[in-house]
């Protein structure tokens, strides 16, 4: 009976190209952790408002203000493992890194931020 051929097996990403110097991949997964962190502090702050803004303060405003706050938290914790692993592969390819898309959110989310605690400051008082 003759053999079939064995399909041949995809290399996954993390094993494709060269081997980057650790210390690059260090910064990299350091990177990561400092928007994941970022991503997460969003998140507890869409928590405050929620929880310790007294309803009568918060409003639909405030509402519509803390869930922004966490679903601009959820895409900067989801978008940072996607923009690591992408540094991660043009590195093992010697290619130029990607650039980020990351910024501009981050920057939005911070002026939307800016704007909700001022309506909530000045609403309360």
């Amino acid at each position: 009976m003759p053999t079939l051929p064995r399909p041949s097996r995809t290399v996954p990403w993390y094993e494709e190209g060269e081997e980057p110097d650790y210390r690059f991949s260090l910064a990299n997964e350091r990177t990561f952790l400092a928007w994941f962190r970022t991503g997460l502090a969003l998140i507890a702050a869409a928590l405050a408002v929620a929880q310790f803004v007294p309803p009568h303060a918060r409003g639909t405003a405030g509402t519509v203000f803390g869930a922004l706050l966490a679903a601009v938290g959820a895409l900067l914790c989801t978008t940072a493992y996607f923009r690591w692993r992408a540094v991660q592969r043009a590195m093992r390819h010697n290619r130029p890194l990607p650039v980020t898309r990351l910024l501009p959110v981050l920057a939005a989310g911070a002026s939307v931020t800016s704007l909700g605690l001022l309506l909530l400051i000045v609403r309360s008082s």
